[in-house]
């Protein structure tokens, strides 16, 4: 009888180790499977980003292309030629404006997807997001700063 109480608390002793195993095993699929749940929503919320922007833009540039061309007409109903002077000045503007907005939209597209946050005022607990977007911050205003000095 002394001789089974050593097997016996072997075999338990292995039981649990196979049970803890088989735990940690459930745990890890679990957990990889979690991760990518997050990554499909993470690509869905992208896809979402990019789509309203996107929608954004040509909402947009269908408006200039409207203000454009009532604007031609007004000039041309007054006698004065839309290519020629302030005419084309004020025709320029208004697409340099457009594409201002553009490209401030894709720069606010980016600092939100590299904070990977919807907003940039959802709270997080870490700082990363905010040392990225702060880099692509200021490589984009950097960026304005020289093309207001080639001016």
């Amino acid at each position: 009888m002394a001789q089974l109480v050593p097997i016996a608390s072997i075999v338990t002793g292995v039981a649990g180790l196979v049970g803890a195993q088989q735990q940690y095993q459930a745990q890890k699929r679990a957990f990889a499977a979690q991760q990518q749940a997050i990554q499909q929503q993470e690509q869905a919320r992208e896809a979402q980003l990019r789509a309203a922007t996107d929608e954004a833009q040509r909402r947009r540039r269908e408006m200039l292309a409207r203000t454009i061309a009532s604007t031609r007409a007004r000039l041309a109903a007054g006698g004065v030629a839309a290519t020629d002077g302030s005419s084309a000045a004020l025709l320029s503007g208004l697409e340099e404006e457009a594409d201002e907005q553009d490209a401030f939209d894709e720069r606010a597209l980016a600092l939100r997807l590299s904070a990977g946050r919807r907003s940039l005022l959802e709270p997080t607990g870490n700082l990363t997001p905010f040392i990225r977007a702060g880099n692509q911050l200021a490589a984009g205003l950097s960026q304005s700063f020289r093309s207001l000095l080639n001016l």
